[in-house]
Parts: C-alpha cells; structure tokens; sequence
C-alpha cells in the first residue's frame, strides 16, 4: 500500500502541474561548452617546408595507419631556402590564408625528450605592414620540467609535455584582434594579436635549439566561425 500512495502522490502532482503550469523543481544537469561548439571543420591544404637540400622522406614522415604527421631536423641542417639566415625547419605551411574572421587550428600533439628550443605551432603574418612583427603568436618547447610549453619564452602553456599525446587547440579572432589557447581543452591563455595582416598556420618543428628537434601531429582539424 505505501508503494500504492506514493505513485498516487506523484500522479497527482504532476497532475497539478499540469493543470496549473507549475512544475515540479527537477535538479539541473549543466553542459560542459567545448571550444569548438559553434565552429564549422573545414578541409585544409598544406604545403611542406623543409632544409632546401635535402628530400622530404629525410625529414618526414606520415603514417595512414594512426593518421600521424612526423617532422624532425637537427640544428645543423641548412634553411628552407639557400642562403638564407633562417634556423632550419621542418613545417606544415597551411595554405588557407585570412585576413578577418575566426580561424581554429586543432591537433593532437606528441613531442619526444629531448627537442629543446623549437617552435612547433605558429601563426604566422606572411603579409604584415612594414616594422610589424612577423608572427602573432609562436609555440616553443624546452627542456624544463619534463617539457614546457610557452608562448614565445614567457607565458607557460602546458608541462610535462614530453613523450605523451595531448590536444592543442589555437582560435584566432582576427576581427577582435584576440587570440586564445586551449590545452587538452582548458582555455589557458588569452592574448592579442600584432594587428591587421594575412595570415595562415604553420606546424612542425622551427628549431632555434641545438641537436634533433621532432614534432608528431594526428587528428589534425581546421575550423571557421
């Protein structure tokens, strides 16, 4: 019978409610935003950077298995081009290039010990008013604490990077001038960027340090808003 009387109960309330358009308080569930909610994916192109003479296959390598992009070079490798004072590099030049709008870069990302000084993401102002900066924003790895990320070398992005799979996510608002910075899906860092420019992603290794430098990238996504 008190199982009888409580269904009763919950009949008449619900009743009540009804009639009255007044219901029961219920506890509220709250949904968790991702950053990419609201965002469109979009396909990408890309073109490979490499030191100018050597072949890709030496500094490259791409696994359609586990969709895994590896890049490494070593600090004495030559340029991208000959004769150039640039550091060496292995990239990703992402050939979607922008001037306005909001653009994403999203991968999940694998640095091994032992790649110190290499900028491994970048956005990069290929076009840029003349005494402006050359990127907006650059991500570097070091040695320290088991691998840290920062913003150039001061803001710190992320420790304990090192030989371990996590996700970097870069949205660019390019109209409000504001970039933000997500690690493994925690905005940890809001900054502005250097002003009105064309400008497109880069990914890989840009080496400033001194032995092998590698970067591995898989389930990489381009998205718009």
């Amino acid at each position: 019978m008190p199982a009888l009387r409580t269904r009763v109960a919950i009949a008449v309330a619900a009743l009540v409610g009804a009639l009255t358009g007044v219901a029961s308080a219920t506890p509220a569930t709250a949904t968790a935003t991702a950053p990419t909610d609201g965002w469109q994916q979009k396909s990408f192109t890309y073109a490979m950077h490499k030191p100018w003479n050597l072949d890709l296959s030496e500094r490259y390598r791409y696994d359609s298995g586990t969709n895994t992009h590896t890049m490494w070079v070593y600090s004495t490798d030559e340029p991208l081009e000959e004769g150039s004072s640039t550091d060496p590099r292995t990239e990703m030049r992402w050939q979607q290039e922008y001037t306005s709008g909001k653009r994403m870069w999203d991968a999940d990302v694998y640095i091994p010990s032992g790649t110190n000084g290499a900028d491994f993401m970048q956005i990069l102002r290929v076009k840029h008013p003349s005494g402006t900066p050359a990127t907006d924003i650059m991500l570097r790895v070091s040695s320290e604490n088991g691998g840290t990320v920062k913003r150039y070398t001061d803001q710190v992005i992320k420790s304990g990077v090192y030989n371990k799979w996590w996700n970097l996510k870069v949205a660019h608002d390019a109209d409000a001038g504001k970039i933000q910075v997500y690690a493994d899906d925690q905005l940890v860092l809001t900054v502005a960027d250097r002003g009105a420019a064309t400008r497109h992603f880069k990914n890989g290794v840009y080496h400033h340090g001194s032995g092998r430098a590698e970067a591995r990238f898989r389930n990489i996504h381009y998205w718009v808003k």
